[in-house]
């Protein structure tokens, strides 16, 4: 992230004066730490990902008549299986949530508990 933000300022203000300024502020990074992450090719994780973007992002185009597939408005399971049926593997991921949790109940920790109502039996 922060070697993205060097990436983006560079021509402004140029790697090593960035690099200073950034230390200067708690941040440590060394201009060689930003060269080597910039002559580094991508990871197979980020190309991977760049493929599967690509693939989400078709099956929601709209066709020639304005109309999109009937893919696009599968949830997070289904679109797992599509994608696994395309020979694409991809790990499930959670959808998102719309609803929140309700908690109802806030226990007092420094509140006195009830007595356990136990029987002992007789023998």
């Amino acid at each position: 992230m922060i070697c993205q933000f060097i990436a983006d300022n560079k021509a402004m203000f140029g790697v090593a004066p960035i690099c200073r300024a950034l230390s200067a502020h708690g941040c440590q990074i060394a201009p060689r730490t930003y060269w080597a992450w910039a002559g580094r090719p991508p990871s197979k994780r980020a190309l991977s990902d760049l493929v599967i973007t690509e693939v989400l992002a078709g099956l929601y185009e709209p066709d020639e008549h304005g109309r999109r597939k009937p893919e696009s408005l599968y949830g997070s399971l289904k679109m797992w299986a599509h994608l696994q049926r395309q020979g694409i593997t991809v790990a499930r991921w959670v959808g998102v949530r719309r609803s929140k949790q309700v908690r109802t109940t806030i226990s007092d920790p420094a509140a006195d508990r009830a007595k356990a109502n136990r029987k002992v039996s007789e023998r």
